[in-house]
């Protein structure tokens, strides 16, 4: 094929990617009532699932965060005129993207598995699909976990009792949709690390050497997370990034691989 043919291929791809997109977006816009109040307003709420399991959870293991209070309430303000309808279909757009980012990698996988060799193809398609995995847990993670936790105590939190706490909603759309896509990007670092690895910029001996340094650095990212500064709060959010750091020890390669490649 020649350069424009590969073009070619690309535009229909994206063409594709478009057509779905547009789909996602308009049935995204038809459920987003629904959606809104259950899903995106559900941390607003002592309602929430997540506010329930650590209430439970909070009655059976001491000096755990209070979760029992049962009146947890927080009105979601709108000071713009055209907030409401900007938001709806801001919203729309961003879910349909994280629905349909499975699909989105599918089609860019497409385009460029041809130009693979087979060995390369294996590697790539698990890079592509472990990333995908990764990004999905990590966006459950700051949607049951990181969210939540740094929402409550914001909003709970008084400088003094005769100032209220009005939140904004373009505020809260802003931490809710940053917090989430931050942490679904901040749960590939295992595959940014294994494609650094190959390479030839980074090493296992290198992220070993270092570990202590980056667990001080990844307790500091967890106290600016979770500003509560209980231990309980910190811990939650320390110990999944940690997991990471340590899943990228364990699939980057060693010094001495890295070296016999470049040679061979």
């Amino acid at each position: 094929m020649t350069f424009w043919d590969h073009l070619e291929v690309l535009r229909w791809a994206l063409i594709r990617i478009a057509a779905v997109l547009v789909v996602s977006v308009v049935c995204c816009f038809t459920a987003m009532p629904h959606i809104f109040d259950t899903v995106v307003l559900g941390p607003t709420s002592s309602d929430f699932f997540v506010y329930k399991w650590f209430a439970a959870l909070g009655k059976a293991v001491p000096f755990f965060p209070d979760f029992s209070a049962g009146d947890f309430s927080v009105d979601i303000i709108n000071i713009n005129v055209a907030s409401q309808f900007m938001t709806h279909i801001s919203t729309s757009f961003w879910m349909s993207l994280l629905l349909l980012f499975p699909y989105i990698i599918f089609e860019l996988w497409k385009f460029i598995e041809p130009a693979l060799f087979r060995n390369e193809r294996r590697a790539v398609g698990k890079a592509f699909f472990s990333g995908t995995f990764m990004f999905f847990l990590g966006c459950a993670v700051g949607y049951c976990l990181i969210f939540p936790f740094t929402f409550r105590f914001l909003t709970e939190y008084r400088v003094s009792e005769t100032v209220a706490n009005q939140i904004s909603l373009n505020s809260y759309m802003s931490n809710f949709l940053g917090m989430i896509f931050i942490m679904g990007l901040v749960f590939e670092m295992p595959l940014l690390a294994w494609l650094l690895s190959k390479l030839g910029i980074l090493h296992r001996e290198f992220l070993q050497k270092y570990r202590r340094h980056a667990v001080v650095v990844l307790l500091v990212l967890s106290a600016v997370i979770t500003p509560s500064g209980d231990p309980v709060s910190l811990m939650l959010v320390f110990i999944p990034l940690f997991l990471l750091y340590e899943l990228a020890v364990r699939i980057v390669r060693p010094e001495s691989v890295g070296n016999t490649i470049k040679e061979l």
